[in-house]
């Protein structure tokens, strides 16, 4: 892929035009009812949470924000949730399988928080529970990618029954700076290290990574072509039997 376009995909992925995530739910979902904090240690800003109606049906969404002033990018860690944000997030999800109503995760980070205070509040194993019981929810889910998705922090969100992302967004198990850091001991090697990594949207969806690349188009006019996709989507679940959503779940995920 030529560097050109290894630039584009990276430059659009972390364009300040997506960090705005909370004007996008807004434009996707009515009646938004947002909730805080994970019962246990606290809330986290990088996370939105909550309830909504899209097109008259109801609707659980979980979404990562990085912020639009230094002051909130700084609260959202740039968009990098903590342990309480991503309890914040399972404890929204397993309200909704109650509920029998779908997810709809929102995905903007470069990762999972990766401070001291993190770790020592179990970062990594709140990381494994997520992805573990996203796996076994008995509702219809799905990820919509819509800047970066980095590492476990992203997949702890993105254990869905379809994965989609926007052909300017990067789903990836490192920042490609990261991945130069390690292999070539340059993190100004970035784009060289993001064309070994296969950033592009359209690879990862050739082997099964993602299930649609939607062109960045589908954000204009309020996000309305994204909204009626999403909307189509969940009326396709709709067709499927719990049994059959399960089994899908799985073998989409045990064939990696």
């Amino acid at each position: 892929m030529k560097n050109k376009e290894i630039a584009a995909i990276m430059d659009g992925a972390r364009s300040d035009s997506k960090t705005d995530m909370r004007q996008l739910v807004r434009h996707l979902f009515s009646d938004f009812f947002e909730l805080h904090g994970d019962r246990a240690m606290g809330d986290d800003a990088a996370i939105i949470a909550g309830f909504a109606a899209l097109n008259g049906r109801s609707v659980a969404v979980v979404a990562t924000n990085k912020g639009q002033e230094l002051k909130e990018r700084m609260a959202t860690n740039f968009g990098s949730p903590t342990p309480q944000g991503y309890r914040k997030a399972l404890r929204v999800m397993q309200t909704a399988e109650k509920l029998r109503i779908p997810v709809v995760t929102l995905i903007n980070t470069p990762g999972a928080y990766p401070g001291a205070a993190a770790e020592a509040g179990g970062q990594g194993q709140v990381l494994a529970g997520s992805i573990s019981k996203m796996l076994q929810l008995k509702i219809p889910l799905l990820a919509v990618i819509i800047g970066e998705a980095g590492s476990g922090g992203a997949l702890a969100l993105a254990c869905s029954d379809q994965v989609w992302m926007l052909e300017h967004s990067m789903y990836t198990v490192l920042s490609p700076e990261g991945f130069a850091s390690i292999m070539y001991k340059d993190a100004k090697k970035a784009h060289e290290a993001a064309e070994l990594m296969h950033i592009e949207p359209q690879w990862l969806k050739e082997n099964g990574i993602v299930e649609r690349v939607l062109p960045e188009t589908v954000l204009n006019d309020n996000a309305a072509e994204l909204q009626k996709l999403i909307a189509n989507q969940l009326a396709a679940f709709d067709q499927l039997t719990l049994t059959q959503l399960l089994e899908r779940r799985h073998k989409r995920f045990r064939k990696f």
